[in-house]
């Protein structure tokens, strides 16, 4: 199961990728280069920091196939819609809890402790995420005040609570999926943030 989830959620950011690509106004090998780092960004950074080699997209070409399968029907359809944004951000949402729940489970199978897998659950959900809104020339999400990377960890800490009081791992995993996901939509929905410290002038 978990393999099928990490294929969603690499086409879920996939879509993410080259929505947020046709808005930067990038061409076609520009999607197609945006829509692989957003949708492998985390899950590399999280393989070479657990030294888990070949990395997951460099042994299975299915990954890379779905890759360009969603960007190309991405590109395709989006030029038809009016709300690629509202599209971006709700393939983002999804996208960002799959990805946080595979990336704890995959430290978890590694041997990590919680702190770490929480950690790497974490970084799997964004590391993308900032790639893509770098190179498309817009502020991370993780940095702004939207509640982004803090519904991640929502998702992955339900899910740890949960294993630990012997919840069964799969309905756990849907437990924190619908979390992080869920908690995400809603701050989109209802413009929920995050306080902002500011200094006394």
């Amino acid at each position: 199961m978990l393999y099928w989830f990490d294929l969603i959620g690499v086409g879920v950011f996939a879509v993410s990728g080259a929505l947020a690509a046709m808005q930067a106004g990038l061409d076609l090998f520009g999607l197609l280069v945006l829509a692989s780092v957003t949708a492998i960004g985390g899950g590399t950074l999280r393989d070479l920091l657990l030294n888990r080699h070949p990395l997951f997209w460099m042994k299975d070409s299915g990954y890379m196939a779905v890759i360009v399968a969603c960007a190309l029907l991405t590109a395709a359809i989006g030029q038809l819609s009016p709300s690629a944004m509202q599209a971006l951000r709700i393939a983002d949402a999804l996208g960002l809890a799959l990805f946080a729940l595979i990336g704890v489970e995959v430290a978890e199978n590694a041997g990590l402790r919680r702190v770490p897998a929480l950690l790497m659950g974490t970084m799997t959900a964004s590391g993308g995420g900032v790639v893509r809104d770098v190179l498309s020339g817009q502020v991370p999400l993780l940095l702004r005040r939207d509640i982004y990377a803090t519904a991640a960890i929502a998702g992955i800490v339900l899910y740890q609570l949960l294993r630990a009081a012997g919840l069964p791992r799969n309905a756990a995993f849907v437990v924190g999926l619908v979390c992080a996901a869920g908690l995400r939509l809603a701050a989109i929905a209802y413009d929920w943030q995050l306080p902002s410290p500011r200094l006394v002038q």
